[in-house]
């Protein structure tokens, strides 16, 4: 083993470099060559087909077979002409990755290239191998992926690439992007009632999503030598280098020449794929970066980022780079999220989370900032779970990742607006501007775009024109937390609306019932608010007293799924059902026990087979020059600390090892997932984990460099 860390080493230094040039002088020439969306359709359908296609995409109505046998003929000619071979259907199942099963254009008997309609709308994989949390048995395999149109077509290599749905033969949803889509109708049609209180020319709102991505980039070999890496994603042992990331000198500062050359190899690939990548830097951690789009609408978002990612590793293996996409690779840096950027927008061009000159849009902007927040106050246990993973849990509460208790930082400006608002919403209202100007709300027109400084420990920030959802980890899908925040969002302000009728009807004026609700809420909303330090302890005490609960692991987290509260919303807008949201609780936990298992198995076999061997090998070699140095007469007691130092750390290894297989094998025996979750949790993980890796990181500073068997992190971090 150790000389497969110093083959790896060798292996880095010949690294030869890899050319990447761009097709042309400007992206703009070839963005979306290999995309087959709207303009695609305009350009290659009839006028009427075109109509029907974009209504159905606007209205989320059903596409005809008629016009599906149309996009069909035309998406394989075009397909063919780029010399594609295959279509799948590419979907999300509840693996938090993307899945995909490949059927050739090719119709062998036929002698001839066919795609039909049929074969456009609907294929059917095998539903019993995904995750069904028990909504599927092994011997009922039918399920069916279906075709979202709202998503464009894309070409991956050789492959047409159909963005879809996926259910089970019961028509139980078995995916992410689903209740996606219901979400955002959801949230859309909630949006669009509220927002017609104001503006009766708004007919749609769309749900807008930046996502900015955080990875690791680490030598492909170096990686290869960790079998921590390869197997989990993390690096279950390693002492903290001498230089982590104290000197603050990475963070934005010039991109290392070889992974600037994998950047734009990946740009050109994703520009390609209509993903519309605009930012790209270093960030706070060695050998950690970020890359970030332009905003789309929230289901297209998504989409994108899960090309990306499944992009990002292949194009890093052409560079003999490996993407680490989990929260936290490394102990003691910083760990990886998906910081996501929501916002609300308008047909009519506005942004709902932007402030503005017009008083009624101020009013407008106000409704729904405050129904956000007060949305994240009420449902703030749903949002935690939302995001709640085992890689997750390694990643909040540290390094600028937000805390588990979920929080909303508004800014000390929009704060005294809505303080201001709540505590002056007693006096006469008069009609026209003066209202707004008595309520203070004449100050919001001032506010520039970032009138907020950004808040890293918290959760759910206001940065001026949108919510930055920060708690989100970089290796899940986005989609569940999306699905969750505009969830929570489309209830509240169905129950405003519902709360200024009511007012109406009892004959108060409409601005001062919206008025009179906006107050009422923000009273009720004002524990969720916090604008301090997530990290301390005084956070944690003034929580608690808040009333605001802290889930410090996913296993507890995860129960939020099944309250009576979520279930209800889920179920009043046509989400999920009850056995879907079953379902997906049991999957999530069968997730983490699968994952702290897996790490439980490396640590073991690295900590038995490699790290104890090694340290024994060293010991004797200590044990053999301390009986010479005691020959000699020459006083041994240096050598002698050290040997029963080697010998306690291994003492604690093999006992914490034996100790933890024998508690797995016990934990799994028990049939209940829950009960097997919170004893993996806390019997396995919390218990085990780090006793073990404190002794083999303090082996890793006793024993010899050269016999150390694993790539230590001064080499993963700082060579590339």
């Amino acid at each position: 083993m150790a000389h497969l860390r110093f083959r790896a080493l060798e292996q880095l230094s010949n690294r030869p470099k890899v050319h990447v040039e761009f097709p042309s002088a400007k992206a703009s020439d070839f963005f979306g060559e290999n995309t087959f969306g709207l303009s695609q359709m305009k350009s290659t359908l009839s006028s009427d087909v075109f109509k029907q296609v974009s209504q159905s995409i606007k209205n989320g109505s059903k596409i005809d077979t008629v016009t599906a046998d149309a996009v069909a003929v035309a998406v394989k000619s075009w397909a063919l002409a780029k010399g594609a071979t295959h279509f799948t259907h590419w979907f999300q199942p509840l693996t938090g990755g993307t899945a995909e099963k490949h059927d050739a254009f090719f119709d062998g008997l036929a002698g001839i290239e066919k795609f039909k309609g049929g074969e456009l709308v609907q294929q059917e994989p095998d539903a019993s191998s995904f995750p069904n949390g028990g909504i599927r048995s092994t011997f009922e395999a039918r399920g069916y992926t279906a075709w979202d149109p709202s998503s464009p077509m894309f070409l991956y290599g050789k492959t047409l690439c159909i963005p879809t749905i996926f259910v089970s033969y019961t028509g139980e949803l078995l995916d992410t992007k689903a209740p996606l889509l219901k979400a955002l109708l959801a949230v859309d049609k909630a949006a669009v009632q509220v927002c017609q209180l104001f503006d009766k020319d708004i007919q749609k709102v769309n749900a807008s999503l930046g996502i900015e991505q955080e990875y690791f980039v680490v030598d492909e070999a170096l990686f290869m030598a960790r079998p921590d890496l390869v197997m989990g994603g993390r690096t279950v042992f390693g002492h903290s280098p001498a230089r982590g990331q104290q000197l603050e000198d990475h963070y934005f500062g010039s991109i290392p020449a070889r992974v600037y050359d994998f950047m734009k190899d990946f740009e050109i690939e994703a520009w390609r794929a209509g993903i519309p990548l605009r930012t790209r830097h270093n960030e706070v951690a060695p050998s950690q970066f970020e890359v970030a789009p332009l905003f789309e609408e929230v289901n297209v978002a998504n989409d994108h980022n899960q090309l990306l990612m499944d992009l990002m590793g292949r194009v890093a293996e052409k560079h003999q780079l490996r993407v680490l996409f989990h929260e936290k690779p490394f102990a003691g840096v910083n760990g990886s999220g998906k910081h996501n950027n929501w916002s609300l927008i308008t047909d009519t061009g506005v942004n709902l989370f932007a402030p503005s000159s017009s008083a009624r849009d101020n009013l407008m902007f106000l409704t729904f900032f405050v129904t956000t927040v007060r949305a994240i106050h009420e449902h703030a246990d749903l949002l935690r779970a939302s995001i709640a993973t085992a890689g997750n849990d390694y990643r909040l509460g540290a390094n600028e990742a937000p805390p588990a208790i979920m929080s909303t930082f508004l800014g000390s400006q929009m704060s005294a607006v809505l303080d201001e608002l709540e505590k002056n919403g007693n006096i006469k209202i008069e009609k026209g501007d003066n209202m707004y100007m008595k309520l203070g709300i004449d100050r919001i027109p001032e506010i520039i775009l970032d009138n907020t400084d950004r808040n890293r420990t918290s959760p759910f920030a206001f940065t001026g024109n949108k919510f930055e959802f920060r708690a989100v980890g970089s290796s899940d899908n986005c989609a569940t937390p999306m699905t969750a925040l505009n969830l929570i969002v489309a209830e509240q302000l169905t129950q405003f609306y519902e709360a200024v009728e009511k007012e109406i009807e009892k004959g108060t004026e409409k601005r001062l019932a919206i008025v009179n609700i906006l107050r009422k809420y923000i009273k009720e909303s004002k524990a969720i608010r916090f604008e301090g330090d997530g990290y301390s302890e005084g956070w944690v005490k003034e929580a608690a007293k808040r009333g605001l609960s802290n889930k410090k692991n996913a296993v507890d987290a995860i129960d939020a799924y099944l309250t009576p509260k979520s279930i209800k919303i889920f179920e009043k807008h046509n989400v999920l059902s009850h056995k879907e949201l079953e379902a997906r609780q049991e999957i999530k936990l069968e997730s983490y026990i699968k994952r702290v298992q897996i790490e439980a198995r490396v640590m073991g076999d690295l900590a038995i087979n490699h790290i104890i061997p090694t340290a024994i090998a060293y010991q004797n070699k200590l044990i053999i020059n301390a009986n010479g140095l005691k020959g000699l007469g020459v006083d041994n007691k240096a050598v002698l600390k050290t040997i029963k130092e080697i010998s306690g750390h291994i003492e604690t290894i093999k006992t914490g090892v034996d100790n933890m297989v024998e508690e797995r094998k016990r934990l799994n025996k028990l049939t209940d997932t829950h009960k097997k979750a919170i004893g993996y949790c806390k019997n396995i993980k919390e218990k085990y984990f780090d006793e073990i890796r404190d002794s083999v990181d303090k082996l890793e500073l006793l024993v010899d460099d050269e016999d150390w068997p694993l790539v230590k992190y001064r080499e993963l971090l700082f060579l590339r």
